[in-house]
C-alpha cells in the first residue's frame, strides 16, 4: 500500500500559489514543496495546518494505492 499526498493537486485547483499557501499556513514553501514532490514526508501536525489552509478535510490530502 502506498499513500499519495494531493497537496499539490488541491493548490493548484483552488489556483493558490506557494507563497499564499505559506501566509495561510505557515508551513515555508521548501517545506511544501518537498511535500508536493515527495521529498519528505510531512508530519500530522504539518497535514493539519495544510487542510486548514486549503479549506479541505485532512483525508482529501491523501490517496491510499493499493
Amino acid at each position: 500500500m502506498k499513500v499519495e499526498i494531493l497537496v499539490k493537486d488541491i493548490r493548484q485547483e483552488k489556483n493558490i500559489s506557494l507563497k499564499k499557501l505559506y501566509n495561510k499556513s505557515g508551513v515555508s514553501t521548501t517545506q511544501i514543496n518537498d511535500i508536493e514532490n515527495n521529498i519528505k514526508s510531512p508530519s500530522l501536525y504539518v497535514m493539519v495546518r495544510l487542510a486548514k489552509a486549503l479549506e479541505v478535510e485532512i483525508t482529501k490530502l491523501y490517496k491510499v494505492k493499493w
